[in-house]
């Protein structure tokens, strides 16, 4: 049976990734030698990351005076090097969901943290607006989308001081302006490649902005300045990700994509609205995630949500129970997830509502 793999992350990849993947396991470009064995240092894997930087650039369309890097310790890791290479004053930060308050968390273990607004106690159920950015602040810092909850900022925010997006779960989806950003990073297993690896996008002259030492394996300019091999990378994981921007670029870019994945979250909301028995627990419709679809049984039917798991699974669905915080359910739609699988995941809950 084919499966429909809703995982929020690591989550489902392109065929094309996984197939080029496994094959350079076994023989990597014709070397005899697996992407497991090969020497970061060689010509040959210096050409896999050369080669997913100019890929990452052209999709992104990232301009001049923007470093890319490829990172241990996926996002994580970098809710602390950006305050340990950052914040030597103030750190504004947006509290919009889990994963931005972690980052909030250990920002505070270097100075201080202004929090601008937060969605905590409606159990982020919107994204918060209206709040204003201090200009005193040595950086913003924002959680694009949000994977627990099922919220999403869609548009580049203007910022007067250097906005910093933790893009880990929508990266790649969509258009975004670069130059809006002084940096924008995540962890690469949800829209670009496997776990291990995380990514930066960092403007050059931000390193200029360092006010304290740094240890080595945490400074962004470290690692800028050895074009992410200052260690031993992630190499069989980089190489995946460059498989994932091959197939992006093949279907036609960041517009294709988009387009994409709004027809299939669309499909999915329109879904949950018509049926009796679904609803969103979001109190902003505009505020709904692209990437994250999070959903629950209306209280009526709370009970029957074992018996949706299981019909979902009889049809090969996976990976849609909701985070325990939430509950419900939770269909992560991220780029490799086919409009046959939405299509398959909305046809399973049209059947559960006739059945009920």
């Amino acid at each position: 049976m084919k499966k429909h793999i809703f995982n929020p992350g690591p989550s489902v990849l392109p065929e094309f990734t996984l197939k080029n993947t496994a094959g350079a396991v076994m023989d990597f470009n014709n070397t005899g030698i697996s992407i497991m064995e090969v020497s970061h240092r060689s010509k040959d894997f210096e050409s896999v990351l050369n080669e997913a930087i100019a890929l990452f650039r052209e999709m992104l369309d990232i301009p001049a005076g923007y470093s890319v890097l490829f990172l241990h310790g996926g996002a994580s890791l970098q809710f602390v090097m950006i305050p340990y290479n950052f914040l030597n004053r103030k750190a504004a930060y947006l509290d919009s969901g889990s994963w931005a308050s972690k980052a909030i968390k250990e920002a505070k273990l270097f100075g201080e943290v202004q929090v601008v607004a937060s969605s905590k106690e409606q159990n982020y159920t919107f994204v918060p607006s209206g709040y204003t950015i201090p200009e005193d602040a040595d950086y913003f810092h924002i959680t694009t989308n949000n994977t627990i909850f099922g919220t999403e900022i869609k548009k580049d925010i203007d910022s007067p001081v250097p906005l910093m997006a933790d893009t880990s779960s929508d990266i790649l989806s969509r258009p975004m302006d670069v130059s809006k950003y002084g940096l924008i990073y995540g962890g690469a297993q949800k829209n670009l490649g496997p776990a291990g690896v995380g990514f930066a996008i960092i403007k050059d002259s931000m390193l200029e902005n360092v006010g304290r030492p740094v240890p080595s394996l945490l400074s962004y300019k470290i690692h800028v300045e050895n074009n992410s091999l200052y260690n031993t990378p992630p190499c069989l994981a980089i190489y995946a990700c460059l498989q994932t921007l091959k197939w992006l670029r093949e279907l036609g870019g960041l517009q294709a994509i988009h387009k994409i994945n709004l027809e299939k979250s669309r499909m999915l909301y329109d879904e949950i609205d018509r049926n009796r028995m679904f609803m969103s627990p979001l109190t902003n419709a505009d505020d709904r995630s692209v990437m994250n679809v999070v959903f629950v049984l209306k209280p009526e039917y709370a009970e029957l949500q074992e018996q949706f798991l299981e019909l979902a699974k009889s049809k090969g669905i996976v990976g849609i129970k909701g985070h325990r915080s939430v509950g419900g359910f939770r269909a992560s739609i991220y780029n490799a997830l086919s409009l046959e699988s939405v299509k398959v995941l909305v046809g399973a809950m049209k059947e559960f509502e006739s059945r009920s």
